[in-house]
């Protein structure tokens, strides 16, 4: 079982600390993401790294459609990993669609996790009555054809948008690039899930501390929306960093790993 589930997810565990530190990378992306932000806690935590099922190095063979066909399958992941690690007091950091895995994952089992951060979450993409998500059904739906029609256009258009930070393409060729890597049946499977997804009910019933961290400009998941996040989630925080994109822990490390730090501390 414990194989099974390391070469599953692909998990890395280093550091020298007791507590632990789960990381989870968002759509389209793996735990490599995370290496300008690792070596910052590695003294003092346990970090223990996944790639989601169906992303960067994890078993391709156990992504199933069914399961994976909600969010609530990556969260039962999550369970899994921690019962076969016997993992305690997690403090789990997940970026876009990850943070709201690891809100389900939460409340799934609280008292497995002391801390949440969440990086750019967003539990609805779509624009809804008086909530703004930041894209009509329209762009979604047109999102999704294009996404369809020719994924590596897709890609290509999309990284830099996602990513922004015009002035460094570098970081949106590599965003461009991790996509790619990605079996494009299980890419377009998985945008659906996350780009259709409504998690908006579950934020009002989390107990756990949470962390929400948010670029000042965001083209995925926008200001109005992390101040949404947090007004439903009673025992939140949120720092707003001078940075722009969806992905600051590749753009602006220093600052996210200042407001990790001092919320932790």
């Amino acid at each position: 079982m414990l194989k099974t589930i390391l070469a599953r997810n692909y998990i890395n565990i280093h550091g020298d600390g007791s507590k632990v530190i789960l990381f989870v990378h968002g759509y389209g992306c793996d735990q490599h993401m995370w290496r300008f932000i690792t070596p910052y806690f590695k003294d003092d935590y346990k970090i223990v790294l996944i790639d989601l099922v169906g992303s960067g190095k994890s078993d391709e063979k156990a992504y199933d459609f069914d399961k994976y066909g909600s969010l609530e399958g990556y969260a039962d992941d999550i369970l899994e990993i921690c019962e076969v690690l016997d993992l305690k007091d997690v403090i789990f950091v997940g970026h876009s669609v990850s943070a709201i895995i690891g809100l389900l994952t939460a409340l799934k089992r609280p008292s497995l996790f002391k801390k949440l951060i969440m990086i750019g979450p967003s539990p609805r993409y779509i624009n809804d009555d008086e909530y703004f998500g930041g894209f009509s059904q329209e762009d979604i739906d047109e999102l999704l054809e294009t996404l369809d029609a020719n994924f590596l256009g897709w890609s290509s258009a999309m990284a830099p948008v996602i990513m922004g930070n015009a002035d460094r393409p570098e970081l949106a060729e590599e965003l461009e690039h991790s996509f790619c890597q990605n079996n494009p049946e299980i890419a377009r499977h998985f945008a659906k899930v996350t780009f259709l997804g409504d998690n908006r009910s579950d934020l009002d019933k989390l107990r756990t501390e949470t962390l929400i961290i948010q670029s000042k400009s965001d083209a995925i998941a926008s200001l109005k929306i992390g101040q949404y996040v947090h007004a439903h989630i009673a025992e939140s925080k949120l720092v707003v960093l001078d940075s722009t994109g969806h992905c600051p822990h590749l753009s602006a490390p220093d600052q996210t790993i200042e407001a990790m730090k001092h919320y932790l501390k």
